[in-house]
């Protein structure tokens, strides 16, 4: 039989770690990376909450949809799952095109 004693299983064969700090690490990466996923989603949801507003030419549910959505980007910015360029980025065009909404 085979020396299992480096290997840790979960759901599905993971890296092999030779020591008990890297197997911690593995198991804090794999934490921290559903989280992070999570968060991800969750930003996605509210962007897309924003985008089917604005899609339907409805200003004020486009302008309260963006004012939920904008604290949850922040926020991803503060947990560091998006940098914080590429946030300003994405709320200054979301709010362009919901200004674009009134000229149309």
């Amino acid at each position: 039989m085979a020396d299992r004693r480096n290997l840790i299983y979960a759901d599905e064969l993971r890296a092999m770690a030779n020591t008990a700090s890297a197997r911690k690490r593995i198991r804090q990466n794999e934490r921290r990376n559903a989280r992070n996923t999570a968060r991800l989603s969750r930003v996605r949801t509210f962007v897309k909450k924003v985008e089917t507003a604005i899609a339907t030419g409805k200003k004020d549910d486009a302008v309260v949809a963006l004012r939920e959505a904008q604290p949850e980007m922040q926020r991803a910015v503060g947990k560091g799952v998006l940098h914080a360029n590429t946030v300003a980025r994405r709320i200054s065009r979301l709010s362009a095109r919901i200004k674009s909404i009134a000229a149309a």
